[in-house]
């Protein structure tokens, strides 16, 4: 009974995930966890559970060295969190922009890569591979309200194609219509000329 009560006993520590790692998103709160999951043995995985952003570390009483063990490693793996890259759907909860936008900035430069990775998902035999962001440029982009400033450039962009594309068109129905009346033109002055000259014939201009 003893040794019972005694296992049911747990140790417990908690972290708390600093705004500057998780930049105010639970996309990338779940992210930190999982990365640090990754670093931990298999069977203590899941003692490290996220609560918003507190992390914390439960086992029982008896597992003592696993648990001194799995907690130095969170505490390792913290110190250098903030440096962690960003993929793409964190950036996409980070700056509120849509999958279309990220790919879009990206393409013309205005959102900087800071490279690639590849990584296997589970059930697809392909490896995929995606950019990733420096968390200081996108904090900087987030201080800056870089993603509106993007968008008033993109409408404002959208606006002036469509006016320049009206004008072509525009242009366009106008060339097609003076190629149209011009031999009509020429056939009815043809026509004016001839009736002139059987006028003349008949002596009527002398």
């Amino acid at each position: 009974m003893a040794k019972k009560a005694m296992s049911s006993i747990e140790l417990l520590k908690t972290w708390i995930l600093p705004p500057e790692a998780t930049l105010g998103s639970s996309v990338r709160a779940k992210r930190i966890l999982l990365e640090i999951r990754a670093r931990l043995p298999i069977d203590s995985r899941k003692s490290l559970e996220l609560d918003a952003v507190e992390l914390t570390l439960a086992m029982p009483a008896e597992e003592k060295a696993e648990f001194k063990a799995a907690s130095a490693i969170v505490t390792i793996v913290l110190q250098d969190i903030e440096r962690l890259p960003i993929i793409p759907h964190e950036i996409e909860d980070i700056l509120s922009i849509k999958a279309s936008e990220r790919h879009r900035w990206l393409g013309d430069g205005r959102l900087p890569s800071a490279g690639t990775r590849t990584v296997n998902l589970r059930g697809r035999a392909k490896k995929i591979t995606f950019h990733v962001y420096d968390p200081k440029v996108v904090v900087d982009l987030l201080d800056r309200g870089s993603a509106d400033l993007w968008r008033e450039e993109d409408a404002a962009t959208k606006v002036e194609n469509r006016r320049r594309a009206a004008h072509k068109a525009k242009l366009a129905r106008s060339l097609k219509q003076a190629s149209t009346v011009k031999p009509e033109r020429t056939a009815d002055a043809a026509t004016k000329l001839r009736g002139w000259d059987d006028f003349d014939i008949d002596g009527l201009l002398r």
